[in-house]
């Protein structure tokens, strides 16, 4: 081989051969620094991909598994609720045990009192019992608007109807009184307009709204709340009547999975346990022993209305028990394919950075010494 100065061949080789050991130290500090084995698509591309679905999927179960977990709290307490309810219901039982009976006596106006109490108080925790200020027990939970007779929107007039019971319909009738002022009445039937009537309420000189505001009426009576605006005037213009139809829309329904599929959901269904429409007590009278009679059967089917509903919530309450049990094994099983996938094996990595060390040492030893090399042409001269 001849001597050479204008191109050192064994320096360019060496040259080379470091830049290659040093690209790969560089690397194995950013993946023992990172903890990583995949810091970039460079690294790995079909890896970043499926790790970055896997990471996808480990966020999105982390919080089903917090919606499940506050599924599970807001069951709790619609379950304490119903709890204390039936404590009332079988106090309620034994007054009309008491009254039914001739040693009763003088004693039944007293026992009918406190009956009226326990119906008021039962009313109370119903309508009362409420998660993040939605009401779970008193018939409207994860019940809204179905279907509407007229247009019940903003458009004219009607924002909102809340506080519906499910497969009830609402008829909304605005009256023109006095041109600023209207009557407003809601008319309740158990299942549209031709069917039983079962309430009727009406607001009178009720103001209208001033222009790109609203307002809410509260109908105590039948424990709702109409929302409307000032595009109201053009309803009362005609005396014109809506109808909405409330129905279950599908429960309320708690993600618990990463995609969106009945699988991944769980709907729950609360019921009603208000003395009228959902335990059928308030009418109950202890005055007489007659009606104490009358009231014992009434009572016991009550008692069995709540079972019902207090059932349903502990099958909702195992059900979420179980499926969070899953999505903990599912979130951890996950984790662990991503981090097969991205994470760095820390010990085979420290074995390359120390290869690349002692090559890296090894290369600049053998630059050094190809360019001494050329310097033997100076004795020749």
């Amino acid at each position: 081989m001849g001597l050479r100065i204008q191109n050192n061949m064994a320096a360019m080789n060496t040259h080379r051969k470091l830049s290659i050991s040093d690209a790969g130290l560089s690397k194995s500090l950013q993946r023992l620094s990172s903890g990583y084995r995949i810091n970039s698509a460079a690294d790995d591309a079909a890896g970043l991909a499926i790790s970055q679905a896997f990471r996808a999927d480990i966020a999105s179960f982390k919080v089903a598994s917090r919606n499940a977990a506050e599924a599970s709290a807001m069951l709790q307490v619609a379950e304490g609720a119903a709890e204390q309810v039936g404590n009332m219901l079988v106090r309620l039982k034994e007054l009309a045990t008491q009254a039914a009976s001739a040693n009763a006596g003088s004693n039944l106006d007293k026992i009918n009192d406190e009956k009226s109490k326990l119906l008021t108080e039962i009313d109370k925790i119903a309508q009362s019992t409420e998660y993040a200020d939605t009401a779970l027990i008193n018939g409207t939970y994860g019940v809204g608007v179905s279907t509407t007779g007229g247009d019940v929107t903003t458009a004219n007039g009607f924002d909102s109807l809340t506080g519906m019971k499910a497969e009830y319909s609402y008829v909304i009738t605005v009256v023109d009184t006095a041109g600023s002022v209207a009557d407003i009445k809601i008319d309740v039937y158990e299942d549209g307009a031709t069917g039983t009537q079962i309430g009727s309420e009406t607001l009178y000189d009720q103001t209208i709204p001033a222009a790109g505001s609203t307002q809410t009426l509260s109908f105590v009576g039948l424990g709702l709340d109409l929302k409307i605006n000032d595009g109201i005037s053009e309803a009362m213009a005609g005396n014109a009547s809506s109808m909405v139809h409330a129905q279950d829309t599908g429960n309320a329904t708690f993600q618990v999975g990463a995609e969106n599929n009945s699988n991944n959901q769980i709907s729950i269904a609360l019921g009603d346990l208000t003395t009228n429409a959902g335990l059928g007590i308030s009418a109950i009278d202890l005055s007489t022993a007659a009606g104490a009679r009358t009231a014992l059967g009434t009572i016991d089917t009550a008692i069995d209305s709540l079972n019902t509903v207090r059932g349903n919530v502990g099958s909702y309450l195992n059900q979420i028990m179980y499926h969070s049990a899953n999505l903990s094994t599912t979130i951890e099983n996950v984790q662990a394919a991503e981090s097969v996938i991205r994470d760095v094996d820390m010990a085979a990595e420290m074995s390359t950075f120390t290869k690349n060390q002692i090559l890296m040492q090894a290369g600049t030893a053998m630059l050094a010494q190809a360019n001494m090399a050329p310097q033997s042409v100076l004795q020749l001269l």
